[in-house]
Protein backbone atom coordinates (compact mmCIF):
# COMPACT_ATOMS: atom_id res chain seq x y z
CA UNK A 1 0.00 0.00 0.00
CA UNK A 2 1.30 3.42 -0.93
CA UNK A 3 -1.59 5.92 -0.99
CA UNK A 4 -4.41 7.05 1.30
CA UNK A 5 -7.33 8.61 -0.57
CA UNK A 6 -9.25 11.58 0.78
CA UNK A 7 -13.03 11.84 0.35
CA UNK A 8 -12.58 14.46 -2.37
CA UNK A 9 -10.67 11.92 -4.50
CA UNK A 10 -12.97 8.95 -3.90
CA UNK A 11 -15.94 11.12 -4.91
CA UNK A 12 -14.56 12.22 -8.29
CA UNK A 13 -15.56 9.16 -10.37
CA UNK A 14 -19.22 9.67 -9.46
CA UNK A 15 -19.28 13.44 -9.88
CA UNK A 16 -21.26 15.04 -12.69
CA UNK A 17 -18.05 15.83 -14.58
CA UNK A 18 -15.35 13.38 -13.46
CA UNK A 19 -11.75 14.51 -13.92
CA UNK A 20 -10.36 12.02 -16.49
CA UNK A 21 -6.78 12.44 -15.29
CA UNK A 22 -7.70 11.63 -11.70
CA UNK A 23 -9.96 8.73 -12.72
CA UNK A 24 -7.13 7.24 -14.82
CA UNK A 25 -4.69 7.53 -11.93
CA UNK A 26 -7.18 5.89 -9.58
CA UNK A 27 -7.62 3.01 -12.01
CA UNK A 28 -3.85 2.61 -12.49
CA UNK A 29 -3.02 2.72 -8.78
CA UNK A 30 -6.11 1.15 -7.17
CA UNK A 31 -4.14 -1.81 -5.82
CA UNK A 32 -1.84 0.61 -3.97
CA UNK A 33 -4.63 2.62 -2.32
CA UNK A 34 -6.65 2.59 0.88
CA UNK A 35 -9.11 4.93 2.56
CA UNK A 36 -9.25 6.14 6.15
CA UNK A 37 -12.11 5.26 8.48
CA UNK A 38 -13.19 8.96 8.61
CA UNK A 39 -13.39 8.97 4.79
CA UNK A 40 -15.61 5.88 4.91
CA UNK A 41 -17.77 7.67 7.48
CA UNK A 42 -18.09 10.78 5.28
CA UNK A 43 -19.10 8.69 2.26
CA UNK A 44 -21.68 6.57 4.10
CA UNK A 45 -23.06 9.60 5.94
CA UNK A 46 -23.34 11.64 2.75
CA UNK A 47 -25.30 8.91 0.99
CA UNK A 48 -27.43 8.25 4.07
CA UNK A 49 -28.63 11.86 4.03
CA UNK A 50 -30.05 11.53 0.50
CA UNK A 51 -33.67 10.74 -0.25
CA UNK A 52 -34.35 7.29 -1.60
CA UNK A 53 -34.21 7.23 -5.37
CA UNK A 54 -32.03 6.50 -8.40
CA UNK A 55 -29.16 8.78 -7.37
CA UNK A 56 -28.93 7.28 -3.89
CA UNK A 57 -29.14 3.73 -5.29
CA UNK A 58 -26.36 4.48 -7.79
CA UNK A 59 -24.17 5.96 -5.05
CA UNK A 60 -24.79 2.99 -2.76
CA UNK A 61 -23.74 0.66 -5.59
CA UNK A 62 -20.61 2.71 -6.22
CA UNK A 63 -19.75 2.66 -2.53
CA UNK A 64 -20.24 -1.11 -2.30
CA UNK A 65 -18.77 -2.19 -5.65
CA UNK A 66 -16.07 0.38 -6.38
CA UNK A 67 -14.96 1.62 -2.97
CA UNK A 68 -15.56 -1.03 -0.32
CA UNK A 69 -14.66 -3.91 -2.63
CA UNK A 70 -11.40 -2.28 -3.76
CA UNK A 71 -9.96 -0.12 -0.99
CA UNK A 72 -9.13 -1.34 2.52
CA UNK A 73 -10.41 0.95 5.30
CA UNK A 74 -7.65 1.88 7.74
CA UNK A 75 -8.54 2.65 11.37
CA UNK A 76 -7.82 5.69 13.47
CA UNK A 77 -5.69 3.87 16.01
CA UNK A 78 -3.53 4.79 19.00
CA UNK A 79 -0.51 5.74 16.88
CA UNK A 80 -2.65 7.98 14.66
CA UNK A 81 -4.39 9.51 17.69
CA UNK A 82 -1.06 10.40 19.35
CA UNK A 83 0.34 12.05 16.21
CA UNK A 84 -2.94 13.88 15.63
CA UNK A 85 -3.02 15.19 19.21
CA UNK A 86 0.59 16.40 19.01
CA UNK A 87 -0.01 18.10 15.66
CA UNK A 88 -3.25 19.76 16.87
CA UNK A 89 -1.42 21.13 19.92
CA UNK A 90 1.49 22.36 17.80
CA UNK A 91 -0.78 24.00 15.22
CA UNK A 92 -3.00 25.62 17.85
CA UNK A 93 0.02 27.04 19.68
CA UNK A 94 1.02 28.59 16.34
CA UNK A 95 -2.46 30.11 15.96
CA UNK A 96 -3.69 27.64 13.34
CA UNK A 97 -6.64 25.30 13.69
CA UNK A 98 -6.97 22.40 11.28
CA UNK A 99 -10.36 20.76 10.71
CA UNK A 100 -10.62 17.78 13.06
CA UNK A 101 -11.56 15.18 10.42
CA UNK A 102 -8.74 16.32 8.13
CA UNK A 103 -6.42 15.83 11.09
CA UNK A 104 -7.69 12.28 11.58
CA UNK A 105 -7.15 11.50 7.90
CA UNK A 106 -3.67 13.04 7.95
CA UNK A 107 -2.84 11.05 11.10
CA UNK A 108 -3.88 7.76 9.50
CA UNK A 109 -1.72 8.56 6.46
CA UNK A 110 1.23 9.46 8.70
CA UNK A 111 0.82 6.44 11.01
CA UNK A 112 0.79 4.10 8.01
CA UNK A 113 3.57 5.93 6.10
CA UNK A 114 1.26 6.63 3.16
CA UNK A 115 1.03 9.47 0.68
CA UNK A 116 -2.22 11.36 1.18
CA UNK A 117 -4.02 11.97 -2.11
CA UNK A 118 -6.51 14.85 -2.03
CA UNK A 119 -8.04 17.55 -4.20
CA UNK A 120 -7.68 19.92 -1.21
CA UNK A 121 -3.95 19.94 -0.47
CA UNK A 122 -4.21 23.24 1.43
CA UNK A 123 -6.39 21.51 4.07
CA UNK A 124 -3.36 19.40 4.97
CA UNK A 125 -0.54 21.91 4.42
CA UNK A 126 0.12 22.64 8.09
CA UNK A 127 0.84 19.07 9.14
CA UNK A 128 4.46 18.02 9.60
CA UNK A 129 5.97 14.90 8.06
CA UNK A 130 3.03 14.33 5.73
CA UNK A 131 3.40 13.81 1.99
CA UNK A 132 0.40 15.09 0.02
CA UNK A 133 -0.37 14.69 -3.70
CA UNK A 134 -3.11 16.03 -5.95
CA UNK A 135 -3.80 13.76 -8.93
CA UNK A 136 -6.31 16.06 -10.65
CA UNK A 137 -5.82 17.59 -14.07
CA UNK A 138 -5.84 21.03 -12.39
CA UNK A 139 -2.76 20.08 -10.35
CA UNK A 140 -0.90 18.70 -13.37
CA UNK A 141 -1.33 22.04 -15.23
CA UNK A 142 0.52 24.03 -12.55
Amino acid sequence: MRYLLDTSVVSVPISQRPDPVLVRRLEERASECAIAAPVWHELVYGIGRLSRGRRRTALESYLRDAVQAVFPVLPYDELAARWHAEERARLESAGRTAPYVDGEIAAIAHANTLILVTMNARHFSGFRDLTVENWSSRASKR
